[in-house]
């Protein structure tokens, strides 16, 4: 084993492919396919799920690479302090429902980067997606919510995916309008006041379930429903169309203006936000501080952070 062999399975695992990894490195995709076999065969595992549709670690692949990434990391460290080396490009993903606060956690994090060089990724997708790039090692860590509707379903799935459920808080039902809404005014709505109104909500693509809702009460009938894939439009369509949608009721001004606010919704129902993360791989740096920053941000907000 040596510290290259390392170093060319994170970078393949951060690319995605054996290909773009090459490409990165400026090499032959035949010397990164003979470093992982030669790895494979020294420690009698197999690292990587080949597949016509791309790669994916295996079990054995994502405790590897857990290991992997803290030998390089304390080998950054040795190599700072003791031959003045520049800190390594940063790297972090990170994958989440259309949440305001996991945006300004993100811009708090790129604030305090403590690198001249970093590439950190922010997908905003959709639930299955957020599953799916998190048991790949396509991100880090993701954040989604869970209710009593969705819990027993989305659970199989993360434990079938060998994923954990952290939560970070608990949220009562709001609803988003825009600031010049007929309903404005109010101090709590229900769902028969919004009727008249069409209803915004995130698509989520041939993964169209109920259970993979971003809205609470996703089973409850609109007369008028539109459904977008990015926050931007969905604001812009609060504002040109009186639309609503019901959310977590965390808002930013500073990212989104003031133009959007929040109402709470009268319901017996509550959202238990929270992250996932495979417990085979350790946390990198940026990962582990943009968790610190995500929760100061909840606190700040008056939030009780639950882990």
């Amino acid at each position: 084993m040596t510290l290259q062999q390392l170093r060319y399975i994170s970078k393949i695992i951060n690319c995605g492919s054996f290909n773009e990894a090459a490409h990165q490195l400026y090499t032959a995709q035949s010397t990164l396919s003979s470093a992982v076999k030669e790895l494979e065969n020294e420690f009698h595992i197999e690292i990587f799920n080949r597949t016509p549709h791309g790669i994916s670690l295996t079990a054995e692949g994502a405790e590897f690479l857990s290991y992997a990434r803290q030998i390089l990391e304390q080998t950054e460290l040795l190599e700072q302090r003791y031959l003045n080396r520049p800190p390594q490009k940063q790297l972090c993903a990170i994958s989440t429902q259309h949440y305001a606060f996991a945006v300004e956690a993100f811009v708090a994090l790129i604030q305090e980067a403590d690198s001249e060089e970093y590439k950190f990724t922010l997908r905003e997708t959709r639930t299955h997606d957020i599953i799916e790039d998190v048991s790949t090692f396509r991100s880090e860590l993701g954040i989604l919510y869970l209710n009593d509707f969705n819990r027993n379903v989305l659970l199989k799935l993360l434990k079938e995916k060998h994923l954990v459920f952290c939560p970070l808080f608990n949220a009562r039902p709001h609803v988003f309008l825009n600031c010049h809404h007929p309903l404005a005014e109010q101090k709590m709505l229900t769902l028969q006041d919004l009727a008249p109104f069409p209803r915004l909500s995130f698509e989520q693509g041939e993964h169209n379930s109920f259970y993979y809702s971003e809205e609470i009460l996703s089973t409850e009938e609109a007369a008028k429903s539109i459904y977008v894939s990015d926050r931007a439009t969905l604001f812009n369509l609060l504002i040109g169309l009186n639309g609503y949608t019901l959310c977590s009721g965390v808002l930013n001004s500073t990212l989104n203006g003031n133009s959007i606010i929040s109402v709470p919704l009268k319901s017996n129902e509550q959202m238990q936000i929270g992250w996932i993360y495979n417990p085979k791989a350790k946390l990198s740096r940026p990962a582990a501080h943009y968790l610190q920053k995500l929760k100061g941000i909840l606190q700040q907000d008056g939030f009780q952070v639950l882990s």
